[in-house]
């Protein structure tokens, strides 16, 4: 069977640098197999939290909304590549994510945190790992941590030199990680309904 993965990226600034970071990821899930999206919170565009996408009465939410709820239920697993905002998490990936809840639950997501130094955004990454849990996700223990991104992927998302090179060879542990949970995850769905 193939897995579904989604993976967001948040970032709203100009010539953002992440992306290669997401697209990076994308590219290498695809070559493994797998039936991956990326979710650009920009491109999305929701605005700012107001009501989630259960507080609508069917059928009355936003298109985007209504859109990214029925693919974020169908999906089997999720990626969130995130930046460090003064040691915190992005504001448009924060703001995306909260439009939802129960649409999350009970499928494991993995973290891959970026910057432009060598803090590689691993604070954001800490504060992620909190708030997907609470948000009924199984996150997996291994992550991504790049930086400096300018120096490790060029602006297709391709590895660059000795950094490239070390994420390229990091990165089948973390898809397999992925892949273990996504598996277990579906597995126990099938068998079971979640408690709730």
């Amino acid at each position: 069977m193939t897995d579904t993965i989604l993976v967001f990226y948040g970032s709203y600034r100009s010539g953002r640098m992440g992306i290669r970071l997401a697209d990076f990821i994308v590219s290498e899930l695809r070559a493994r197999g797998h039936d991956v999206e990326l979710i650009d919170a920009k491109a999305v565009g929701l605005p700012m939290l107001d009501r989630m996408y259960k507080e609508y009465k069917p059928g009355s939410a936003p298109a985007a909304m209504e859109e990214l709820a029925k693919k974020i239920k169908a999906a089997h697993a999720f990626v969130f590549v995130t930046g460090e905002y003064n040691w915190g998490m992005q504001p448009g990936l924060k703001n995306l994510t909260d439009h939802f809840l129960e649409e999350w639950f009970w499928r494991p997501a993995a973290i891959a945190s970026y910057s432009a130094g060598r803090i590689s955004g691993a604070r954001s990454s800490f504060t992620w790992h909190g708030t997907l849990s609470e948000m009924g996700m199984i996150v997996i223990s291994s992550t991504l941590a790049v930086g400096p991104i300018g120096q490790t992927l060029n602006d297709k998302g391709e590895p660059l030199g000795e950094p490239g090179a070390a994420l390229k060879k990091a990165f089948p542990r973390f898809a397999d990680d992925l892949a273990w949970w996504t598996e277990a995850a579906r597995s126990q769905r099938a068998r079971k309904q979640p408690p709730y």
